[in-house]
């Protein structure tokens, strides 16, 4: 056996059939170091991941980190066997937080092959999966689906193998309030709005309406570099100037998604958890350089049956420069209905607030 046969080169489309299950290497443990990168890194300010003291006094048992740290850890673990050869990550759906990941918990991840979609290129094609990622106990901390553009090994009209058939799964397009999983003994009767930062709660939001989160950060090589290797993410295109024939190094779509979060501190601080990933897009590239701001808009309210609790469905979208319109799509011409100019990230989630 060669030398380099023992090395792996990342599946490319063809390597991919629907129904293929992937158990993915390196468990991960959770650590306190993780919380304080996190906070290093991204400009977040959210008092129940920040406090030990506050988590404790809205009832729950241990002081979690964000849902974004167990979220980045878990993906990192699909990346070499997904998206080592991705063109990008496209977007994500159905993801649900189903209990708070707390320093000690070792994460690992299994994906299973949804859909495949050759490009008309014939060059790459999107392959979609759905994600698990369990605890040290066997138990599910969070599930999501994503689909990613991947490069073939051998375009299309060079080979002799016919592109696989198109198979589309039936994502749905918001996850039901009634399916969100509220943390065991969360307790926002006696929220302190002090220490949260701000004094709005649930009914102070109203459907339709949008906040601008006014603060901006520039994004740096070295900042979005270390943030994908504390995830293990492998993704050639974070890292190598190589990998791409303009020479940079894109930006990890988790690290703008991680931002924008932090950045939406400033007039939804009491946002507390984020219970599900509705949807999400990556609609432009991001690259060291670029100042990134976000908007967020109100899109739906539930009452929860956990008490004091509330959950706001938010649109988060970040962007690159600042929009004070806070427009997402252009109107009018051959371009109405495309995403405005600057916008980077479309993401849509439920956040657990108190009422």
């Amino acid at each position: 056996m060669s030398a380099a046969s023992k090395t792996n080169p990342g599946n490319f489309f063809e390597d991919f059939t629907v129904g293929q299950v992937i158990e993915h290497a390196t468990p991960r443990t959770v650590t306190e170091g993780d919380r304080a990168l996190y906070g290093a890194i991204y400009p977040t300010r959210f008092a129940l991941p920040s406090s030990a003291a506050f988590a404790s006094a809205v009832g729950l048992a241990a002081h979690p980190v964000e849902e974004l740290v167990a979220f980045h850890i878990a993906f990192g673990k699909t990346v070499p066997d997904i998206s080592l050869n991705a063109v990008a990550n496209l977007g994500y759906a159905e993801c649900r937080f189903h209990q708070p990941v707390v320093p000690g918990d070792t994460l690992r991840t299994r994906s299973e092959v949804i859909g495949l979609k050759q490009n008309s290129n014939g060059k790459s094609g999107v392959v979609y999966v759905r994600s698990t990622a369990t605890n040290q106990r066997g138990e599910v901390a969070l599930e999501w689906a994503r689909w990613v553009m991947v490069h073939k090994r051998v375009p299309a009209g060079s080979a002799t193998e016919a592109a696989p058939e198109t198979v589309l799964p039936d994502l749905a397009p918001v996850v039901p309030a009634a399916d969100l999983v509220v943390p065991r003994g969360l307790d926002f009767t006696s929220y302190d709005f002090a220490a949260a930062g701000e004094p709005h709660r649930f009914g102070d939001y109203a459907v339709g309406e949008r906040i601008d989160h006014v603060d901006g950060v520039t994004l740096t090589d070295a900042e979005h570099m270390m943030a994908t290797r504390l995830w293990q993410n492998t993704a050639k295109v974070h890292f190598n100037t190589e990998a791409r024939p303009d020479g940079k190094r894109l930006v990890y779509g988790g690290h703008v998604i991680s931002l924008a979060r932090a950045l939406s501190f400033n007039g939804l601080a009491n946002a507390q958890l984020i219970a599900a990933i509705n949807a999400g897009s990556h609609v432009a590239p991001a690259f060291a350089g670029d100042t990134v701001y976000a908007w967020s808009e109100v899109l739906d309210r539930a009452e929860l049956d956990a008490p004091g609790v509330g959950a706001l469905r938010l649109r988060l979208v970040a962007t690159k420069g600042r929009d004070e319109s806070m427009t997402l799509r252009q109107t009018g011409g051959e371009n109405d209905g495309k995403y405005a100019t600057g916008v980077l990230l479309d993401l849509d989630y439920w956040a657990l607030v108190p009422r």
